[in-house]
C-alpha cells in the first residue's frame, strides 16, 4: 500500500515538473485518480488529515472570520468571500450556513474526509465525498485570523496521519423512467399547484421523474418551463451585469450547495471559461460543457418565480440562476425582463 501512494507520489512529481503550473485536480485526472488520492500522498507535507468530525470542524468556522468558500462541480466553480456566520448544523444530515456572503446548504451522508492543507503558504480546509471528490474548500485570506485556523487544526488533527484511502465509485446516473409510466396530468396540475420552490424537489421525487424530464413535461398552459440556447447562461449574467440586476446563482455538487446573492459586474471569457471576476464573487463556468439550458417557472405564494437553469450531459444540473429575492418577497421585475429578453430571443 505505501508503496502504492509512493509511486503516485513520483507520478505526480514527474507531471508538475512537465506541467508546473497544473492544479491538483487536473493532475488527478491526467493520472487516472481522485483528488483525494494524490492530495493524500502529501499528509506530512503540508497537508494534516483532520478527524472527520464534519460538524464540530465547521461549528469552528466563523472564528475564522474572512475566508473564500469554494464549491465546484465538473463544470462550474462558485468562489464566495466572507464570513461563516448563522451556523444550523445540529441536524446530522442536513446544515446550513445563512449569512449575506457566505450562503450554504451542505448534505452530509456523501461527506468522507477532511484535510488542512498549506500549499505554498495558502492555507485551507478541504472536505472529500466517498468517492474522492472535493465537496469544498475554505481558504483563509489575507483579513483571515491565521492562529485562529491552527488552533482548530490542532485541536481536530487526526491520531493517524499516513493512511490509504479508499474511494467508492460515483453511482450511475439512474435510468428515466418511460414517459408513459407517468400520470402526466396528475404530475402537471401539481407543478400548477406548488406554493414554493423548494417543494420542486418533492415533485421530482413524487412521480419518479428526472429534472430535464420534468422540464419537458411541464404543463403546456404557460411558460413553466421553456429551452433555450445555450448561450443563454452567458447573455444572462450579460444582461444582469449591464442592468445592475442582482441575482442569486447556486452551484452545487452532491454534499454542499453554494448561493451567491448580489450583484454581477465583471463577466469576461478567458481559457475556455466564461468567468465573473468581483472582488468577492467568482464564478467561473466551462459553458461548453452545458447541453441543455431551460427557463423554468413555479409557483409560489409570492407569485412565479423564475430560474435558468443548466445541465451537463447527464442530465445533472450545474448551475441556477435567480433574481436576488426573499421569502415574503414578489420577484423583482428588472430579473423578469432578462429572463422575458432571453426567451424572445434565445428559445429553441
Amino acid at each position: 500500500m505505501e508503496t502504492q501512494t509512493k509511486n503516485l507520489k513520483n507520478m505526480w512529481s514527474d507531471l508538475l515538473a512537465d506541467q508546473p503550473k497544473l492544479r491538483i485536480r487536473n493532475a488527478a485526472d491526467q493520472l487516472g485518480v481522485t483528488e483525494l488520492e494524490l492530495l493524500n500522498t502529501n499528509v506530512g507535507n503540508g497537508v494534516v488529515r483532520l478527524r472527520p468530525e464534519f460538524q464540530n470542524i465547521l461549528g469552528q468556522v466563523e472564528s475564522l472570520g474572512n475566508v473564500m468558500a469554494l464549491t465546484r462541480n465538473n463544470e462550474v466553480v462558485h468562489e464566495r468571500k466572507g464570513t461563516y456566520l448563522n451556523a444550523d448544523l445540529k441536524n446530522p444530515h442536513v446544515g446550513l450556513f445563512v449569512g449575506a456572503d457566505i450562503d450554504l446548504r451542505i448534505f452530509f451522508a456523501s461527506w468522507k474526509h477532511a484535510f488542512a492543507v498549506n500549499e505554498n503558504e495558502r492555507k485551507s480546509l478541504q472536505f472529500f465525498a466517498k468517492t474522492g471528490h472535493a465537496i469544498h474548500k475554505i481558504f483563509l485570506t489575507e483579513k483571515s485570523d491565521e492562529a485562529a485556523f491552527d488552533n482548530l487544526v490542532a485541536a481536530f488533527t487526526d491520531t493517524v496521519q499516513e493512511q490509504e484511502v479508499h474511494t467508492d465509485p460515483v453511482a450511475q446516473t439512474p435510468v428515466e423512467k418511460s414517459d408513459t409510466e407517468i400520470n402526466i396530468e396528475e404530475f402537471q396540475q401539481s407543478w400548477r399547484n406548488l406554493k414554493d420552490t423548494h417543494e420542486f424537489f418533492g415533485l421530482l421525487k413524487k412521480y419518479e421523474v428526472s429534472r430535464t424530464q420534468a422540464l419537458r413535461l411541464a404543463p403546456t398552459d404557460f411558460d413553466y418551463a421553456i429551452q433555450v440556447e445555450n448561450t443563454a447562461c452567458r447573455a444572462t449574467l450579460e444582461l444582469s451585469s449591464k442592468k445592475n440586476q442582482e441575482i442569486m446563482a447556486f452551484v452545487g455538487n452532491p454534499g454542499m450547495i453554494q448561493i451567491h446573492t448580489g450583484p454581477v459586474n465583471k463577466v469576461v471569457e478567458a481559457r475556455g471559461w466564461y468567468n465573473v471576476l468581483d472582488p468577492d464573487f467568482n464564478l467561473h463556468i466551462k459553458d461548453t460543457e452545458i447541453t441543455q439550458t431551460w427557463i423554468v417557472r413555479k409557483p409560489t405564494e409570492d407569485g412565479m418565480v423564475t430560474a435558468l437553469e443548466c445541465f451537463n450531459k447527464k442530465g445533472e444540473q450545474i448551475l441556477q440562476l435567480f433574481g436576488k429575492r426573499k421569502p415574503g418577497i414578489p420577484e423583482q421585475g428588472g430579473w423578469r425582463e432578462i429572463i422575458h429578453e432571453i426567451q424572445n430571443t434565445l428559445k429553441l
